[in-house]
């Protein structure tokens, strides 16, 4: 399987900083979120990134559709979004490659 390099270490740098940081935490993840959702200024930003990362499942789900990739192979991507939002789409395009669709390539 081939992988691609620069999502890989985006996504390394961000899970490593991500746990590192939930590590270090003095509140639980679902607190922190409630938290941000209290204020209208943090729940905008919120918000925001959850718009992003069901875009980011639609292009996911597009994508994998037109590379013949059934629902059930996505469904870990789609979860990862739903608790780290860019963790799902990065690790999608880790796994994806960089190829194109068998469909695109004969075309070319």
């Amino acid at each position: 399987m081939r992988v691609s390099t620069l999502p890989l270490i985006i996504l390394c740098l961000f899970m490593g900083f991500t746990f590192w940081v939930m590590a270090g935490a003095e509140q639980s993840l679902l607190a922190f979120g409630v938290q941000l959702m209290s204020s209208p200024d943090t729940a905008q930003v919120v918000i925001d990134l959850y718009i992003l990362a069901a875009l980011a499942c639609v292009w996911m789900y597009r994508d994998g559709k037109s590379r013949g990739k059934g629902l059930g192979y996505l469904i870990p991507f789609f979860v990862l979004t739903a608790v780290f939002v860019s963790a799902g789409p990065l690790l999608y395009l880790v796994l994806r490659g960089g190829r194109e669709p068998e469909a695109e390539a004969s075309k070319i």
